[in-house]
């Protein structure tokens, strides 16, 4: 009880616009049986994982603007377990998304610190690259067709799915169980809610909220039956309430970007550079210390994939 009241007092307190600036159990998914992954994320043709080439030019206009300014401004999450949250005891915003900020920071200005962070919702994410709000975002974003078309993306630096959750005590055994005429919960413009656009699953009824622990906190409420959402973020809400869990296999495969605007290849360039220098080093340690108790160990990041 104690874990769900403070969860349900950190998720109705949410931010659902931009603002400026809790550990895991183990556990990971089921091995339930499900449909096949449906490739959501590629079903247009384009190629998801290819980026600029990677730069240590620092000479471009955006990179100069950052370091006139003396602080990278960040597109962030605020309530994501293990991705980007609030340490309860600090304040202090962590997790593995922000670690990925940090090592950008030190890079581009010399100190992990000098970061501005902007909590974002996900439907307001590209939002804030196109307007300037934000340099970049890095807030477990999937990296999809349409997306491509408004936002520059970096390579791939996390690989993600979709799966389902819900209270242990519903006793579904699959995502059929779990999703045929049920109030299914999702992030508003989440690659979740395309899927079930796509893929409807049995007269499901789609509630849509601004941010993935907002679901949890309806579940809680008795007022959606499941949740879709990314694995990675799935298995960090079972990880936080122990009367849901993750069934199923991942419906889809998604590669994780940092996105920034199409008109900063500069920083794209630069970016992705940083991201194959923390690939030989710090990202495995980040890996192990925010994700590997609830996913299990990993062989390693993703490859990076360039433009020729």
């Amino acid at each position: 009880m104690r874990i769900r009241t403070a969860l349900l007092a950190v998720a109705l307190a949410a931010p659902l616009t931009l603002l400026g600036s809790a550990q895991a159990a183990p556990g990971g998914p089921s091995a339930a049986a499900g449909p096949a992954k449906a490739a959501l994320t590629d079903d247009q043709g384009c190629s998801l994982t290819k980026s600029l080439r990677p730069s240590t030019d620092e000479s471009g206009p955006t990179i100069r603007a950052i370091k006139a300014r003396g602080v990278l401004v960040a597109g962030v999450d605020q309530n994501a377990y293990d991705w980007g949250f609030r340490d309860p005891a600090t304040g202090q915003l962590q997790g593995f998304d922000i670690d990925i900020v940090h090592a950008i920071a030190k890079a581009l200005l010399g100190d992990p610190n000098k970061v501005q962070f902007k909590t974002v919702p996900t439907a307001l994410r590209i939002k804030a690259i196109q307007d300037g709000s934000v340099d970049l975002i890095a807030r477990t974003m999937s990296i999809t067709c349409d997306r491509l078309n408004q936002v520059a993306f970096s390579t791939e630096y996390f690989q993600a799915g979709q799966q389902v959750v819900v209270p242990k005590a519903a006793g579904a055994k699959s995502i059929d169980d779990a999703l045929r005429g049920k109030r299914v919960c999702v992030a508003d413009s989440s690659t979740a809610q395309a899927y079930l656009k796509s893929n409807p699953r049995g007269q499901a009824a789609v509630v849509t909220v601004g941010n993935a622990l907002d679901c949890l906190v309806r579940m809680q409420l008795g007022q959606v039956d499941a949740t879709l959402t990314d694995n990675a973020l799935a298995v960090g809400q079972a990880a936080q309430d122990p009367t849901v869990q993750v069934i199923g296999p991942s419906l889809t495969d998604e590669p994780y970007g940092v996105a920034m605007s199409k008109n900063a290849p500069d920083l794209v360039a630069r970016v992705n550079q940083i991201l194959e220098d923390y690939r030989h080093g710090l990202w495995q340690a980040s890996y192990q210390h925010w994700l590997q108790p609830v996913l299990g160990p990993s062989a390693g990041p993703p490859a990076a994939d360039y433009l020729p």
